[in-house]
């Protein structure tokens, strides 16, 4: 199925930092490569810390006046330029991150969701009113509340969602007239430079957003102790996130880390569930070639439908068309690079040495790593403990017991998202109330969500504050209370 070419995917870009809407270039250079053949599809600035306090001055100095009206416009006219776009947008996507070209245009669609949903967010009211004779010490007075922005944001994005994850964002700090200083990951830079000047295009004052490029060790440190900041957000690995933690310390933090997400296959499934089951497993596992915080990684058979769920789940693997990403009929393309193709797959074979059955393995090229299916995982097994980020398909048999089943669920050091297959209503009670995740989907992937509902984990997930649009526009304000008689 690996119709390699080497045909460059897109032209090469070579892009400028856009720091309050001016374009700012440097001598030294970070190449973007394509994962598919490793060959530099484009570069972006080497930026220094100067660059980020430049932003930061120019961030904390700078006060949006923008109406309610006008950011909706702006939301909903960037929504409208990546609606237009997306045949020009999506393949930069794909040349960057190597996931399919139908993987990118999903990552366009839900972008224009998370602007479409901001900008109607906007322009509702968000103030409370608390009538104040409600007890004997009470007064003749009401209380009213309104949400002011911080003013200045920090964002480090990862590489997975270099469109999406960035739009979470930019998007609510715009709909709450906030400003931003984006750095995303050197692996993907090239999408939200693109996003960048879709924004400015779309009305968005220069100011209100500054995208910095570089190396980690260069920018890092600046991004995460900058005093003219107000909070940090940053989705990413949990060393990471610890680390900003501690270093950022008295700053408001929104930190959304790893996941080790299971799809939980009950006892009491017929042949049509399981089909069913069978069909999100594989979608979940392998949709943005499994490279996403939420994605299925492990799944968890009860033993008595093992047998006839497991050779379900192979089928559909193997019907995936994998490799080429621009190829328009590809399904599965490259994980981010070969580095993280070669450790996944070293996972593969050490859960084999533990005692799992390898069911369906092609063959890894480079960054192109293959549907893989095993059985018989050992859940202590490196491929199922640590976060493998890449389309593989693990599945782990368990009691046809329930809470040994969630207690199993609950033994690992994450706790993002959670799909259970059951038809027993007492039993998606059971695991709704028990499973220690941020989220428990019935009958869906674990990544099952709106742009607009409310998204985190607890445990090394991150740390509880949740992210989509309505919490991230409550994460980035303050809230104010006055009060006033009221006769």
């Amino acid at each position: 199925m690996d119709k390699r070419v080497t045909r460059p995917p897109i032209a090469m870009r070579h892009e400028a930092m856009r720091i309050a809407g001016r374009k700012v270039d440097t001598v030294d250079r970070v190449p973007v490569e394509y994962p598919y053949t490793g060959e530099v599809i484009g570069t972006v600035p080497a930026g220094t810390a100067e660059h980020v306090r430049e932003a930061f001055s120019i961030a904390k100095g700078y006060t949006p006046t923008l109406t309610r009206y006008e950011r909706q416009q702006i939301l909903l006219n960037v929504a409208r330029i990546i609606r237009d776009r997306t045949a020009e947008l999506a393949p930069i996507i794909t040349a960057e991150l190597g996931i399919s070209l139908a993987d990118a245009r999903y990552e366009c669609g839900r972008a224009r969701d998370v602007y479409t949903l901001a900008g109607q967010l906007c322009i509702q009211d968000d103030g409370e009113v608390f009538s104040c004779d409600l007890t004997p010490q009470g007064k003749a007075r009401k209380i009213f509340t309104m949400r002011e922005p911080l003013r200045a944001i920090s964002a480090i994005t990862p590489f997975n969602h270099p469109l999406n994850m960035v739009s979470h964002k930019i998007a609510p700090a715009i709909a709450t007239n906030n400003c931003v200083v984006l750095k995303p990951t050197e692996l993907t830079p090239l999408t939200a430079l693109w996003l960048a000047d879709a924004l400015y295009e779309a009305g968005l004052p220069g100011e209100m957003l500054s995208v910095v490029t570089g190396w980690p060790g260069d920018l890092g440190e600046e991004m995460i102790t900058n005093p003219d900041f107000d909070l940090i957000t940053f989705t990413g690995g949990v060393p990471v996130g610890k680390m900003i933690a501690a270093k950022a310390v008295y700053k408001r933090q929104v930190l959304e880390l790893g996941g080790n997400d299971p799809l939980i296959v009950c006892s009491d499934l017929s042949d049509a569930d399981l089909a069913r089951a069978a069909d999100l497993a594989v979608a979940g596992a392998t949709k943005n070639s499994g490279q996403r915080c939420t994605a299925v990684k492990r799944i968890l058979c009860q033993e008595s439908v093992a047998d006839r769920f497991v050779p379900l789940v192979r089928e559909r693997a193997a019907a995936l068309v994998y490799g080429d990403p621009m190829d328009p009929a590809t399904e599965l393309g490259t994980v981010v690079h070969e580095k993280a193709a070669a450790l996944f797959e070293e996972r593969v074979w050490q859960a084999e040495g533990q005692g799992a059955q390898v069911l369906y393995h092609p063959g890894r090229k480079g960054a192109l790593l293959p549907p893989i299916v095993l059985d018989h995982v050992p859940h202590e097994s490196a491929l199922v403990m640590e976060e493998t980020f890449g389309p593989v398909v693990p599945v782990v048999r368990v009691p046809d017991d329930d809470a040994a089943t969630i207690a199993l669920s609950n033994s690992t050091a994450f706790g993002l998202s959670s799909g259970v297959c059951t038809n027993d209503f007492r039993r998606m009670q059971h695991y709704i109330r028990d499973l220690q995740v941020g989220t428990v989907n019935i009958w869906e992937v674990p990544g099952y969500r709106t742009e607009m509902s409310p998204f985190g984990g607890i445990k090394d997930s991150g740390n509880g504050t949740k992210e989509g649009v309505i919490e991230a526009m409550k994460s980035f304000t303050n809230v104010k209370t006055f009060s006033l008689p009221w006769d």
